[in-house]
């Protein structure tokens, strides 16, 4: 195991900032983890990257960067209906989605070109077009600093929410992510309803709907909507939709006769923050390097020299003139550093 010193962030973080951090190693193994807590020499302060698709930089790290590499990809177990599947959490998302469908394995389909890593998978759990993948994760294992062993933790331990985990909560800094084990199905259940899914299969003139086919009408949307972070910086949605009462979106909708929402429950309805920015006037916006994407509102970008204080300005004046214009409170869905 390496540790290097005084390191730029930029080629590991798709927002391409360029900050330093103190210390900087690659995780490749859980045995590298018990040498890195038994260190007395390495910082205390901890950070823990993966793809460095979901984090936001805007300062110099004092601490040590502990790069999650963990790779692999095993079958554990099987029955007639499921297969577990045990992915090492430095595993790029898409190649395991993709890795799942050249099996037959359904229930990841939906949620292919998720930028990221296995390992940040169920800290936010990642959903898109109709699936959260706590909908397919068994467990997941994690190394404990203060335990000093790996643990797992079952679905039902790691309260699960809209973008949300155990994991950023009562378990940050307290673990790292060492793999996850999923639970996909042997005989798929089409989810095709959600979005423009089903508008995108008609266009490839899809005529028998099949796992692949769902990967190839999603990674056809995603990156007709959203930037490529090698040609420029973002982090994907950079907000959560927020979840309004029934109440207060009927109040809205007398104003804002075409706000559109999706149903969470008899008494609360979801709101697209996109089309909230939007309305704001947001989309397409740009100061010197800094900006709102043209074709998705959610998406805040790097042109090139921008940096991570002056995206956060942009989000914090953002989520102000949202606030001002429709009193919802817009929360940050990247991590900020």
């Amino acid at each position: 195991m390496q540790i290097l010193q005084d390191i730029s962030l930029k080629p590991f973080n798709t927002f391409g900032m360029d900050v330093h951090t103190d210390y900087y190693t690659e995780i490749t193994n859980p045995t590298q983890l018990a040498a890195i807590a038994a260190d007395a020499s390495l910082p205390a302060k901890r950070f823990i990257l993966g793809g460095g698709s979901n984090v936001l930089l805007t300062q110099s790290l004092h601490g040590i960067v502990l790069h999650n590499r963990i790779k692999g990809i095993e079958k554990v177990k099987e029955d007639d209906d499921y297969v577990w599947v045990t992915a090492g959490a430095g595993e790029v998302w898409h190649d395991f989605v993709m890795y799942a469908i050249a099996n037959n394995w359904a229930g990841v389909e939906n949620l292919a070109l998720i930028p990221g890593t296995v390992g940040a998978a169920p800290i936010q759990n990642i959903g898109a077009y109709g699936v959260e993948v706590k909908n397919v994760i068994d467990h997941v294992t994690a190394w404990h600093w203060e335990m000093k062993r790996e643990v797992p933790y079952y679905n039902s331990e790691c309260a699960f929410g809209y973008r949300d985990s155990i994991f950023k909560h009562q378990l940050k800094d307290k673990v790292f992510i060492t793999s996850v084990t999923f639970r996909l199905n042997k005989t798929p259940e089409f989810n095709t309803s959600y979005g423009a899914i089903e508008q995108e299969l008609k266009k490839m003139d899809i005529e028998e709907v099949s796992i692949a086919a769902i990967a190839d009408a999603v990674i056809a949307i995603r990156s007709s909507k959203l930037p490529n972070p090698r040609e420029i910086g973002n982090a994907g949605s950079f907000f959560k939709n927020p979840t309004i009462s029934l109440e207060q979106y009927d109040n809205l909708k007398a104003s804002f006769h075409d706000i559109p929402s999706y149903p969470v429950s008899d008494t609360m309805v979801k709101v697209p923050a996109g089309w909230l920015i939007e309305q704001c006037g947001w989309k397409g916006f740009r100061a010197g390097d800094t900006g709102v994407h043209e074709k998705q509102a959610l998406v805040l970008v790097n042109y090139g020299s921008a940096t991570g204080g002056a995206v956060w300005d942009l989000s914090d004046n953002i989520v102000k003139t949202v606030h001002d214009k429709f009193h919802i409170e817009l929360e940050r869905e990247v991590q900020v550093w």
